[in-house]
């Protein structure tokens, strides 16, 4: 092996470790392994994670040395809230008169419900002003008497002014304690969701340290030199010291490399990934070639963590079939492994021999209406892995591929019940369990305002077979499986980008405001390991809260150059099918060494389209033939980077939009070179030529640039 040729990315579970290395060069799949999550050894996850490291450079006879680059996904906070294992919190709010009585108020915190009969531990403290050293030690001294493992510094405003919060975290330091502040967490305005969010941030803080360091230390006596990152929340990777900082960043971050493995490895610009395991499907979108995101909730509140938007559904391969009155009536929640039994899909054929159909409770209190199988061979699970073998929708070689015989004699007892064919019993278990899957994705499609023309659903996870090819059928929308889909999550965490989220208030943001913001953005995550070539920052501005958002993602190494080249041909055929029209009515209009774009003409009104403005629907394909960008309505125009200021001047006077609400600038996007620059986010014509300078800042003055523009409306 060639040293750092090497991509390893490990997910650690609640049940299993995953790892697997890729090829930096080809993200070839290399070599996986599985092994047992060690949550109750001296060294907990650290030494499964060890243990899988160890195993995958055996397993392809490769060494430290060859290690380039290595991240690990954890459930361990997600586990830790879930369950309510969290340590004691000491609020330390600081302020007298009305932010005094606000701070006062955050007491309250420690009523958040974690888990059934589990809250957050709070201790309340307050010291009228902080700089007064002893009253901020009989503040900490008060809160640790009462059991605080962890203290958070807490102020009004301590946005603008954090000396308060900092001499609280100072005290504590010296007393030999963990502390933070909610200005570390976050610098968004919003008292008690700043508090709150610091507050769990901090509840998890010593158990998820502990964990670093074990890694840290096991990562380092194995040899491996490469900087160890921790898969976060947003589908990006952070520091091992950036984890430490604000360890909730990984809560949730197990959908999010499975999304990360779909962004990245399967090339998805507009989707809807669903990662199905045994017992569920977590259900995420894919837009504009990012993920999606929000602010998500913990106990039922509100928090500034930004996180995956992942929904999630009772219903995975292992999910048992429930039956009455002679038909399907549901799938799930119930899962084989709860209820103690092996898919009837995976057993010999001959332990199936005088199947019949028996009805059970899977656990006490279950409706007693879950259907499975008793045969010479013992009692089986009539499963959505068994229906979707059947029914051969799963390759063979997947994880859940079974032969199709033995899932058809499994049926035979259960198509008698409903009248009707081993086939057709089939169908209407997967008509029952993925029905609940498609609301969701109903939902999701109309929440983003997605458009179904180019928009794939991608499979992922041990059990994609199981529902996404039978939704895209009942659906209609173009479906595929992942490849190696049941390791798609270790792989996502291999390809994911070093990412830093920066949000800012700032009343009337000025251009300045704008791009200090992109540059700390881009800072943290160079800071981070992140090579300052492959940077690429987008930046929005919320007029109506006056928030400025970037969000920075950058490779620890450089990417390997883009193909040139390419049939121009193919790629038209690809950019018809994704327009859902034939490769004579698209045409190429306009294109860099990277990227082509294609368009259409679509008229609408019936016998008045003459008069009527025609929409220009566009794909943007790239060499490898990936649809990288769509959109239903776009005005393109072909430059370059010397003359970009002219050309977006011109797009904006011409495309700008006025009504009640004044004057609405349009989307535009930039294709330079091998990036998608996108300016949609920003709302003066000032904040887009400054961010497309700093954008193109470096770029020769001749190199190709398409403008993208859609006017909003």
């Amino acid at each position: 092996m060639t040293a750092s040729r090497i991509r390893v990315g490990i997910d650690v579970g609640g049940t299993f470790t995953d790892a697997v290395a890729l090829d930096a060069r080809t993200l070839e799949l290399l070599g996986q392994v599985k092994v047992r999550t060690t949550h109750r050894h001296a060294d907990g996850v650290a030494r499964g994670i060890i243990d899988a490291l160890r195993e995958l450079l055996d397993s392809i006879g490769a060494t430290a040395g060859d290690v380039g680059f290595l991240a690990h996904g954890t459930t361990q906070a997600t586990n830790a809230l879930l369950e309510g294992d969290v340590a004691t919190v000491g609020l330390v709010g600081v302020g007298r008169g009305l932010e005094g009585l606000l701070t006062r108020r955050l007491h309250s915190l420690g009523r958040i419900e974690l888990a059934p009969g589990k809250r957050l531990a709070v201790r309340y403290a307050h010291v009228p002003v902080a700089t007064e050293p002893a009253d901020a030690d009989a503040a900490v001294e008060t809160v640790r008497g009462a059991g605080a493992e962890v203290v958070v510094g807490v102020q009004a405003f301590s946005v603008d002014d954090a000396t308060g919060e900092n001499a609280v975290a100072e005290s504590a330091r010296k007393r030999d304690l963990l502390a933070t502040t909610t200005h570390e967490i976050t610098k968004l305005y919003g008292l008690r969701k700043r508090a709150r969010t610091a507050v769990v941030n901090a509840s998890i803080l010593p158990r998820m340290l502990d964990t670093a360091d074990l890694v840290e230390r096991s990562i380092t006596d194995a040899g491996i030199s490469a900087p160890l990152m921790v898969m976060r929340c947003d589908g990006g990777v952070m520091s091992l010291d950036e984890m430490r900082r604000r360890p909730l960043l990984t809560v949730l971050s197990g959908p999010a490399a499975g999304v990360a493995g779909a962004l990245m490895a399967e090339k998805v610009s507009e989707g809807i990934f669903l990662e199905t395991g045994g017992t569920s499907t977590d259900i995420s979108v894919i837009r504009r070639g990012s993920v999606v995101v929000r602010h998500a909730k913990v106990g039922g509140h509100d928090t500034y963590l930004s996180s995956l938007d992942v929904r999630t559904v009772g219903v995975g391969g292992g999910s048992m079939v429930r039956a009455r009155s002679g038909k399907v009536v549901d799938v799930g929640p119930r899962s084989a492994h709860i209820a103690g039994l092996e898919y009837a899909c995976f057993a010999d054929p001959a332990a199936l021999a005088g199947a019949r159909l028996a009805t059970v409770a899977p656990m006490d209190g279950d409706p007693d209406d879950y259907v499975v199988v008793d045969a010479d061979g013992g009692r089986f699970a009539l499963t959505m892995t068994c229906a979707a073998n059947i029914l051969n929708l799963v390759p063979e070689g997947d994880h859940a591929y079974a032969d199709p015989a033995a899932a058809r004699l499994a049926f035979a007892p259960l198509a008698a019940l409903l009248g009707g064919t081993v086939p057709d019993a089939a169908r209407a278990v997967l008509d029952a369990g993925t029905g609940r899957v498609r609301a969701v994705v109903d939902e999701l499609i109309a929440a983003y305002r997605l458009d179904k023309r180019g928009l794939r659903l991608v499979g992922g996870g041990g059990g994609a077979a199981s529902v996404t090819p039978h939704l895209g059928a009942a659906t209609g929308l173009a479906a595929s499986i992942a490849a190696h889909n049941e390791v798609i999550s270790p792989i996502g965490v291999a390809l994911a980008l070093v990412r830093e989220s920066v949000e800012r208030i700032v009343p009337n943001p000025s251009q300045q405001d704008v791009l200090a913001v992109r540059a700390e953005a881009e800072r943290a995550v160079v800071a981070q390991g992140a090579t300052p070539a492959t940077v690429e920052v987008d930046v929005t501005v919320d007029a109506q809260t006056n928030t400025i958002t970037a969000v920075a993602t950058g490779a620890t190494e450089l990417r390997a150059p883009d193909r040139t080249g390419g049939d121009t041909v193919d790629r038209q055929r690809i950019a018809a099918d994704s327009l859902d029209r034939s490769p004579a009515e698209v045409r190429l209009l306009a294109e860099t060494p990277t990227h082509a774009v294609f368009g259409a003409e679509v008229r609408r009104g019936g016998a008045l389209s003459r008069w009527v403005r025609p929409h220009r629907p566009v794909r943007v394909v790239d060499r490898d033939g990936v649809v990288r960008l769509q959109s239903p309505d776009a005005v393109i125009a072909q430059t370059t980077v010397g003359a970009a200021d002219a050309t977006l001047t011109e797009q904006i006077t011409t495309h700008t939009t006025y009504g009640d609400g004044g004057s609405q600038l349009p989307a535009m996007r930039l294709l330079v070179g091998p990036r998608i620059v996108d300016l949609a986010g920003v709302t003066t014509r000032g904040q887009v030529l400054a961010l497309a300078r700093a954008e193109l800042d470096g770029r020769t003055p001749d190199e190709p640039l398409v403008s993208i523009t859609e006017v909003r409306r």
